[in-house]
């Protein structure tokens, strides 16, 4: 079982970052509206293998501190960048639009392979990584004609390796609750500064059934490249329940279907919202260095399928912007050739208040 541990969040470059981008999240929040959508939220993710499953491997821990801003003055400062873009791109186009920052102020990815007791993990399974990284998201709103569209342009930047302090994390929960060390982190991924850089989309048509209830359909699609994660994304998810339209599905860690922060406390009707929800995401893999390897140096990697899918479900209930929850539960299909077992599963938490 692995769990975030709070030793690593003090580590001074960590605290002097999230410093400096949670400061320009409050100058965004300061340039915000007056009205609801002016107030920022903070989101914690937390995805673990042991939420769903009785097995520790694989993709085993993710967690994400992140910050959403309010919505951007249109013609302000904060909205130049938007601007920047619709100008010399075919994105973050239309006239009836809202726009909002996200900062990832933290985030840690953590993978092992199956067997944790083996000090020479084998070389038939994949290699120990984790991933140490923050960012930013450029997010937009559109009213269309019959449906809702929200982009997501999205950095993020960190370093896969010892300096990711996968096996810290990791081994040191595992001796604070008793449980055996994961012996084979001496080898994993070398260090590597690495990025994604990613543009999603996703359309919601949403029909309305009676009261605040609806139902709704959410394609998406989307793109990332980077040294660590290189892959085209499509898929989506289908929702039942009251107040769908203050968001576009639950939060998620990236590779996954891809989920935002996205809240709009505006579009609900009444206080109360919830839905229960199931999606689908296959993605055509060009590269994962949690797979395939340092990018520069030689180390141990696995022959990764080019071709990957999760089917996920789970709940949201939310009380106005103030606070919400989500649970969700994801079963990713087999990710390199010789992977044994049954396809991997994990759950994930999120928590979400408004500040």
């Amino acid at each position: 079982m692995t769990l975030p541990f709070c030793r690593w969040v003090w580590r001074p470059e960590i605290v002097v970052l999230s410093f400096v981008l949670f400061s320009g999240a409050q100058v965004c929040a300061a340039e915000s509206t007056g009205d609801a959508y002016a107030y920022g939220r903070i989101m914690i993710m937390e995805e673990n293998d042991k939420f769903a499953s009785h097995k520790d491997k694989h993709y085993t821990q993710g967690l994400r501190v992140s910050y959403l801003s309010g919505a951007v003055t249109p013609g302000g400062f904060w909205d130049q960048p938007f601007g920047l873009f619709s100008d010399n791109l075919p994105i973050f186009d239309g006239n009836d639009r809202h726009r909002k920052y996200e900062w990832t102020v933290v985030g840690q990815s953590i993978f092992t392979p199956t067997n944790t007791m083996r000090v020479a993990p084998s070389l038939k399974d994949r290699p120990y990584a984790a991933w140490l990284y923050t960012g930013a998201s450029l997010l937009q709103d559109t009213n269309r004609d019959s449906h809702h569209t929200l982009e997501n342009a999205e950095l993020l930047v960190g370093i896969v390796g010892p300096a990711a302090l996968g096996g810290v994390t990791q081994n040191d929960f595992h001796q604070f609750v008793g449980v055996n060390s994961a012996l084979g982190w001496k080898n994993q991924l070398k260090n590597e500064p690495g990025f994604i850089l990613s543009y999603e989309r996703k359309w919601r048509f949403q029909q309305d059934l009676f009261g605040n209830l609806g139902i709704d359909v959410i394609p998406e699609l989307g793109v990332s490249g980077g040294n660590i994660l290189t892959y085209g994304a499509g898929g989506g998810i289908v929702r039942f329940g009251q107040n769908l339209a203050a968001d576009y599905g639950p939060n998620r860690i990236r590779p996954s279907l891809s989920g935002t922060s996205w809240f709009d406390a505006a579009a609900m009707n009444g206080d109360l919202g919830w839905y229960v929800f199931l999606g689908t995401q296959g993605r055509v893999v060009g590269h994962s260095i949690f797979l395939d390897g340092n990018s520069f140096t030689s180390s141990h990697g696995v022959h990764s399928k080019s071709l990957v899918a999760d089917f996920t479900g789970g709940a949201a209930l939310f009380w106005s912007s103030a606070i919400r929850v989500d649970f969700t539960v994801t079963q990713r299909t087999k990710e390199f050739y010789g992977q044994r077992g049954t396809p991997d599963r994990f759950g994930g938490i999120n928590l979400a208040f408004r500040i």
